[in-house]
């Protein structure tokens, strides 16, 4: 068969279509990219079904049975990674926030890193390779982590803020980590920390010169080459500066990855930082699920049923060291110890630059081959776990956070008696509008919140806000529901509205119910379970964009109130209506 003019070409177009299937499939799936891109990686590649391409032919035709098909591309993946971390590190937001990063940060890598390094020592791994591996291993994934905690919207929390600070610290420790590792692998005999010294002194001169060259010579390049807003030249020059620090930082001995994240620094500090983004998203996202497929066609899962146990115990040494380690930093930091035990379970995994680093280390031969594939399986199983993990340092969090709050409120007593005054079942965003209009008003009302954590931010504004089920009649009792005003049910589950309407009807049926409902359905039910009036959200918001809409069509405004009465009165006439 003839090869192609274009060399691997069918192992491009492979991935190609993976990547058009498999980023939407996973987007709606809710599904992280990264495990995505490894799961295939290690279903399709020359460890898995890959192997089996030569005895079925059809195969070769959807697999990967050699790396060497898509290693070029997988090093700009990496190249790319480590534009991007350089990137996001700029000054001004390290230095903003230099404490939690150079105080917690430095910590749990070096707590992490001399307890995995101390245990790989005592299994009888040499001090160089015992030392690379426990810091490699304490970095954490900062693409997992960065995607749970913005899709459970918690990145500005204070579980979210401390997380990113210590993955900052943990790509900073990249450069003297790919620094060291080199100097490790030309060290050797009695003057391995002479020469060790001398290595660092020189890269780090070698790192200054190229970034104090490069930020006086980045900044009037990009400003006197995208005056004209081409975009075909502002990508020119991005590639142009990634790529040429990177080879200028080949050629001083450092690695190609290190001189990639330099780039990222200095274009973090010119004006054209968010520009750049935009422009090198897609790309970002192609290559770097270029780079985790070919992590996952690096995993050979024939160890794992070799030595199950090992790899096993080995995954569950790595999650508890890193979980400890990582726990007690941050409860030092100020977190409670039940979202101490989050953060510690969330970032408990090893990173994405493990396989970069372990492969340099390899190169090396810093550690031998079959401890660099064990090393990198554990890894990537670790990624694979960190969802799970995650929702279950979640539980551990907001059960440690409710007990909490839920201990603060009980001590604030037991709630007043409702005479007179409105009973609010429900504080959410609609039960925290009508207590704010009835204040405004100077009428007197008492909430019910079943969120202890909710009910205890809101105490310490002054609202009248007691932990409790309004639809339990025990409770309404005790403050006397009888003698209120108005019961007012805000409650967003239907179900459980229509169970307390049927409860506060049957036994207070002389107190003026009002209920909130989603739609029309929802409010026959409810008002023909006893509700004296009942508000459908879907019908206000139409009937208020009506008429708006009346209104800008030329129509006066009291007959376009007009009309929405009208059509009002009718809805609530079919309401009545058996």
């Amino acid at each position: 068969m003839q090869e192609p003019a274009f060399p691997f070409l069918r192992e491009i177009l492979l991935f190609l279509a993976l990547a058009g299937v498999l980023m939407p499939l996973l987007q709606r799936l809710r599904i992280s990219q990264v495990l995505g891109f490894l799961a295939v990686g290690a279903l399709l590649g020359p460890f898995g079904l890959g192997l089996l391409a030569d005895r079925y032919p059809g195969l070769a035709i959807v697999t990967f049975p050699r790396l060497e098909g898509v290693s070029v591309l997988a090093e700009l993946g990496v190249l790319f990674l480590m534009f991007m971390i350089g990137l996001e590190l700029s000054a001004a937001r390290l230095w903003a926030i230099r404490r939690a990063v150079f105080g917690g940060g430095t910590a749990q890598v070096l707590l992490a890193a001399a307890a995995l390094g101390g245990l790989l020592g005592l299994l009888g791994l040499g001090w160089r390779a015992a030392l690379v591996l426990g810091l490699v291993l304490a970095l954490s994934s900062t693409a997992i982590v960065m995607q749970l905690l913005a899709a459970r919207q918690a990145t500005s929390s204070p579980l979210g803020q401390a997380a990113f600070a210590v993955l900052m610290l943990q790509d900073l420790a990249v450069v003297p980590l790919l620094i060291l590792i080199g100097v490790l692998g030309g060290a050797s005999g009695d003057n391995a920390f002479l020469l060790a010294a001398t290595a660092l002194a020189k890269a780090a001169a070698a790192i200054a010169l190229i970034y104090l060259v490069g930020r006086r010579l980045i900044r009037p390049l990009f400003r006197s080459l995208v005056r004209h807003h081409q975009s075909d030249v502002f990508m020119a020059l991005i590639l142009l500066t990634t790529l040429g620090i990177a080879g200028i930082s080949a050629a001083a001995g450092l690695s190609m990855a290190l001189g990639a994240l330099i780039a990222g620094l200095l274009l973090a500090e010119t004006e054209f930082k968010h520009e750049i983004e935009l422009m090198i998203e897609p790309f970002r996202g192609l290559l770097m699920g270029l780079f985790f497929m070919t992590v996952g066609m690096g995993t050979d899962l024939r160890q794992l049923a070799q030595a199950p146990l090992t790899i096993a115990a080995a995954l569950l040494a790595l999650i508890a060291i890193k979980t400890v380690a990582t726990s007690a930093v941050l409860r030092a930091g100020g977190l409670g110890w039940g979202r101490a035990v989050e953060g510690g379970l969330l970032l408990s995994q090893g990173g994405e630059f493990a396989f970069i680093a372990i492969g340099y280390a390899l190169a090396d031969r810093l550690v031998d081959a079959e401890t660099a594939r064990q090393a990198a399986l554990v890894v990537a199983l670790s990624l694979f776990a960190t969802p799970l993990l995650a929702r279950i340092g979640k539980k551990i969090g907001d059960a440690a956070e409710l007990r909490r709050h839920f201990a603060a409120v009980q001590a604030e007593g037991a709630p007043p008696s409702a005479q007179g005054q409105v009973i609010i079942a429900g504080y959410g965003r609609v039960g925290q509008m009508l207590g704010k209009l009835l204040a405004a008003q100077h009428l007197p009302y008492l909430a019910f919140e079943t969120d202890a954590v909710l009910v205890a931010s809101l105490r310490k504004t002054g609202q009248p806000v007691y932990f409790g089920d309004a639809a339990r009649t025990e409770l309404l009792h005790r403050v006397h529901a009888n003698t209120a005003r108005a019961i007012v049910l805000t409650m967003d589950h239907p179900q459980s509205a229509l169970q307390a309407v049927q409860g506060i009807h049957r036994v207070y049926p002389g107190v003026a119910l009002f209920a909130r409902a989603r739609d029309e359905q929802q409010a026959r039910l409810l008002k023909a379970a006893g509700a004296t009036v009942v508000v459908p959200e879907t019908l206000e918001a139409s009937l208020q964009l009506s008429a708006f809409v009346l209104e800008a069509m030329g129509m006066d405004q009291a007959a376009s109130d007009a009309v929405v009465d009208a059509e009002r009165e009718l809805f609530n006439a079919a309401l009545e209506r058996p």
